[in-house]
C-alpha cells in the first residue's frame, strides 16, 4: 500500500539555508513562467539575459573541442591556456598585471564572487556593499556569516557611492567592500577619477579588501572601462571578477573568473575544489575562442543595447511617476517609482511598496520586473532592456496603461 510522504519539521534544515533568501530575480521569473504556462502573454523583463545567440565562432569552437576529446576532468582553476589568455586580456584591456597563477576560472562570475567571499570573510566581519547592489551579494555574505553593511548611493549621483560616504562607513571590523561597475541594477559606471578617490580611502585601511564585479565591462556607453585594481597602492587587496555571459551572450555556458593575489587565488581554488571542481571543459574551450576572437561581436551587441536604452528612455518620459537616471552601461533601467505608493488598483488593492507595484504590473499588464527591495533600493524597480525592440515597446506601452489605472 502506498503511503503519503512524510513532511519533516522545518528544524531539519540548517540555520544557514533557512536564513538564505531566494533570488528575487529568479523568483519573479518563476512567477512569470507560471502565468505563461496558463497561456498568458507575459513579457519578461526580470532577467538580465542577452537576447542574442552566442556568436557562431564560439559555438563552432565548442563543437571542435568535443571532437578533439575535451570531455575529461579538467584542472580545478581552469585550463592553463585559458587562464593565460585571461591574464593577457587583463593586461591588454585593463592595464592589470597578472599571471595565469593569479586566475581562477569558475562556473560563472557568481561562483567566483562566492568563492572570494567565503575565502575572505569570517563570522562577524563587516562587508560594505555599495547599494543598489546585485541581489546575491548580501546572501553570499550571510552564508559566510559576515555582517552586510549596505551603503546607498543617491539618485542625484546616479546611485554611485562617493569616497566620502565610504570613508565614513568603514569601521575596524570592515573586512571587505563589494561593488559592480557597470552596475547591476542601476547601469551606473564609476569613472577612473571616482575610483581613484575610492582607492585613496581603501589605501588608508589596510585590513580592507575589495571585490570588484566587472561582469558588464563591455556594455559601457560612456567610454573606457576603469578597473579599481589598476591603482598600485591597493592592487593586492582587490579581487577582480568578470566572465563571458554578458559581453559574449554566453549565459548558459557558465564561465566566469577572478584575478587576485596568488594567496587569494589559491584559497578560491581550494574552495572550488571541494564544491564543483573545474568548470565544464567544453565551455572553457568556447571561452578561450571568445577571447581570441576579439571584441567585435560584443561591440555589435553593445550598439543594440545603447539603441534599446535610448528607445526605452523615450517611452519612460511618458510615465510621469518614474524618476529614471540615464544608465551609462549594462542593460537595465532602475526608476524610482515611489510616486505610485499609496495609490489604489482597480480591485481595491493599495500599492504600498515597489514589490506591490511589480506584482500589480505582472498581474495587470503582464510585464515581469524585479522589485528594488531585492537590490537594497526599496523605492525602485529594475527593468531589463536586453529584450528585443518590439518586446520592449510593447512592455512599456502595457506598463503605462496599467499605471494609468491606479487611483
Amino acid at each position: 500500500m502506498a503511503t503519503s510522504a512524510t513532511v519533516l519539521p522545518a528544524s531539519v534544515l540548517s540555520d544557514r539555508i533557512s536564513a538564505l533568501q531566494e533570488s528575487q530575480t529568479i523568483a519573479m521569473a518563476k512567477k512569470a513562467r507560471e502565468l505563461m504556462a496558463q497561456g498568458i502573454d507575459v513579457i519578461n523583463l526580470s532577467f538580465g539575459e542577452p537576447d542574442f545567440e552566442t556568436p557562431e565562432y564560439i559555438r563552432e569552437a565548442a563543437k571542435k573541442a568535443m571532437d578533439e576529446g575535451y570531455t575529461k576532468y579538467m584542472p580545478v582553476p581552469g585550463y592553463l591556456d585559458l587562464r593565460q589568455a585571461i591574464a593577457d586580456k587583463l593586461r591588454r584591456e585593463n592595464r592589470l598585471e597578472y599571471q595565469a597563477e593569479n586566475i581562477v576560472v569558475s562556473t560563472g562570475a557568481k561562483q567566483a564572487l562566492a568563492n572570494a567571499v567565503m575565502s575572505l570573510v569570517n563570522p562577524g566581519d563587516e562587508v560594505i556593499v555599495f547599494a543598489p547592489y546585485w541581489v546575491s551579494y548580501e546572501e553570499m555574505v550571510r552564508l559566510a556569516e559576515g555582517v552586510s553593511r549596505p551603503l546607498l548611493g543617491t539618485l542625484e549621483n546616479d546611485y554611485k557611492v562617493t569616497a566620502a560616504q565610504l570613508e565614513a562607513a568603514i569601521t575596524p571590523r570592515t573586512k571587505l567592500i563589494m561593488y559592480s561597475s557597470p552596475c547591476n541594477p542601476t547601469g551606473s559606471v564609476f569613472s577612473r577619477e571616482e575610483l581613484a578617490a575610492i582607492a585613496e580611502v581603501v589605501a588608508r585601511h589596510p585590513q580592507v579588501h575589495v571585490l570588484a564585479d566587472e561582469i558588464y565591462e563591455y556594455i559601457n556607453f560612456v567610454g573606457e572601462h576603469a578597473s579599481l585594481a589598476q591603482f598600485d597602492d591597493i592592487k593586492d587587496r582587490v579581487i577582480t571578477v568578470n566572465g563571458f555571459s554578458k559581453g559574449y551572450a554566453m549565459t548558459g555556458w557558465r564561465v566566469g573568473y577572478l584575478a587576485a593575489t596568488k594567496q587569494i587565488a589559491a584559497a578560491c581554488e581550494k574552495m572550488q575544489s571541494q564544491i564543483t571542481s573545474g568548470t565544464c571543459s567544453v565551455a572553457q574551450r568556447a571561452a578561450l575562442a571568445a577571447l581570441l576572437g576579439g571584441r567585435s561581436s560584443a561591440d555589435t551587441m553593445v550598439e543594440a543595447y545603447r539603441r534599446r536604452r535610448d528607445m526605452v528612455l523615450e517611452q519612460v518620459k511618458e510615465i510621469a511617476g518614474f524618476k529614471t537616471p540615464t544608465p551609462s552601461g549594462a542593460f537595465y533601467i532602475f526608476p524610482d517609482v515611489s510616486a505610485y505608493f499609496g495609490r489604489t488598483a482597480p480591485d481595491g488593492t493599495v500599492i504600498n511598496t515597489a514589490t506591490d507595484l511589480a506584482m500589480y504590473m505582472l498581474n495587470d499588464g503582464h510585464v515581469a520586473a524585479v522589485t528594488g527591495e531585492a537590490f537594497g533600493a526599496p523605492n525602485c524597480i529594475r527593468f531589463s532592456t536586453a529584450a528585443a525592440d518590439d518586446k520592449l515597446r510593447e512592455a512599456f506601452r502595457r506598463i503605462k496603461v496599467s499605471l494609468d489605472k491606479l487611483g
